[in-house]
């Protein structure tokens, strides 16, 4: 679905603050909160908006811990079986299947660096695994959720 102007303007209201009212976004880019709801009704029912939730640090529910995992895998293993072996572990946070040696690459959150290594040798011993490669975070420099204030990257030159 292509958005309009008024569309991304409710959509960064919302990335700012999904609990803004419908009167408080019709307010910040000029229409009524009738309008306002229909339009996030008509992006809900499309797709373009999949959902609303809230933003957990993760640090608040233990998970002090993050690693990046490549996956390497035996043969012609599948996306869909990588995902569906991967999913079964709560750590993993995202999962993706990426160029380069390594078939798929996994974001995984832990308590502390000894959960970090059991989670990576649960993973390991899935029967398509032939190897794993992980590096620990450090420190976080940027963490955009999805859509920088609700404006997404021009992917034809323009300027944002």
């Amino acid at each position: 679905m292509e958005l309009d102007a008024l569309d991304r303007a409710i959509v960064k209201a919302l990335v700012a603050d999904a609990r803004s009212t419908y009167a408080e976004i019709g307010n910040l880019i000029g229409l009524s909160a009738p309008a306002v709801k229909r339009r996030v009704d008509r992006l809900l029912s499309s797709g373009a908006i999949t959902g609303f939730t809230a933003r957990v640090e993760p640090s608040a529910l233990g998970w002090t811990t993050e690693a990046y995992v490549e996956l390497f895998c035996r043969g012609k293993t599948s996306p869909t079986e990588i995902g569906l072996a991967v999913s079964r572990h709560p750590e993993v946070v995202s999962a993706c299947t990426i160029t380069g040696e390594a078939d798929a690459l996994l974001h995984i959150r832990a308590r502390d660096v000894r959960h970090v290594e059991q989670v990576i040798e649960r993973i390991a011993s899935e029967p398509f695994v032939v190897r794993t490669k992980s590096s620990i975070v450090l420190s976080r420099l940027i963490d955009t959720p999805h859509l920088r204030d609700g404006t997404p990257t021009p992917v034809t030159g323009e300027a944002p």
